[in-house]
């Protein structure tokens, strides 16, 4: 097969959580123009940002309200692909939450903290990969793929619980991967900083985020600008047949920013 026939998405059906704005909306886009039809979930209240993601999709789009913490909305919303669609190829598991707190503040998060980003984070992918098993293992092949992040490979990131919670979805990753092998691959996708609308909602200044923003092109071996549609990328990647021989793999996209910390210590001028 030619890499364009290997990248060719047409025919499959995608669901993606969280894909109302940020790296959902841009893998949305990405996989559309790779020929797939796109579930897009959101919360309820985003039902504007969604219509404007599918009017970028153009092999054919649904816009699906669902709350993946509750396990009868994830059964209704691959339901409701089946009914569009009779069939469900591929699963991004995107959507997540966060509450960045400094590592060392130990008060700065309570139990209930923890429970909420792994109620979400873990809970919530668990019951969508559930959701789309059955489907999956009728059709005989299906790929699922995890944002997960950098955060959970090296305890890094916004907070400890966010850390946590991402440390937890690479270990789903791999033992979900082993249990439905062959019939489902199964990876996940670790990036590092992505410039994304939730930096807007921090308690920074808009100089603060540029500043921000600025540091981490500048300690990424690659200086490349982290915009979702970059990180996109390696999502289709694992969703396309290029990956066919991968499963339970945690594909580290940030740049190469965890080589920074070797460089800053030990580069000489």
């Amino acid at each position: 097969m030619s890499t364009n026939e290997l990248l060719d998405l047409s025919m499959k059906v995608a669901i993606i959580t969280g894909a109302a704005t940020g790296l959902g909306a841009a893998t949305a886009k990405l996989l559309s123009d790779a020929g797939a039809k796109v579930l897009i979930n959101h919360m309820p209240g985003q039902e504007a940002l969604a219509q404007s993601v599918a009017g970028d999709c153009v092999h054919g789009s649904l816009c699906y309200a669902a709350d993946i913490t509750r396990d009868d909305e994830c059964k209704a919303m691959v339901n409701a692909a089946l009914k569009q669609w009779g069939r469900v190829d591929i699963l991004i598991n995107n959507a997540g939450i966060n509450k960045p707190v400094n590592h060392d503040d130990l008060d700065g998060l309570s139990g209930e903290d923890f429970l909420a980003m792994y109620n979400v984070n873990v809970v919530g992918a668990y019951q969508m990969i559930r959701a789309v098993a059955p489907i999956m293992k009728t059709q005989n092949k299906g790929v699922v793929i995890n944002i997960s992040s950098g955060s959970g490979e090296n305890g890094d990131g916004s907070s400890v619980a966010y850390s946590a919670s991402k440390g937890a979805m690479n270990t789903l990753t791999k033992s979900l991967a082993r249990a439905l092998a062959p019939h489902i691959r199964i990876n996940a996708v670790c990036p590092g900083f992505i410039d994304t609308e939730i930096w807007e909602k921090l308690n920074l200044s808009a100089e603060e985020r540029d500043a921000m923003r600025q540091a981490s092109i500048a300690e990424t071996p690659l200086h490349l600008e982290a915009k979702p549609a970059l990180i996109a990328r390696s999502i289709v990647f694992l969703a396309s047949e290029l990956s066919a021989h991968l499963t339970g793999q945690l594909l580290t996209s940030d740049g190469g920013s965890q080589l920074g910390v070797y460089q800053r210590w030990f580069k000489t001028e």
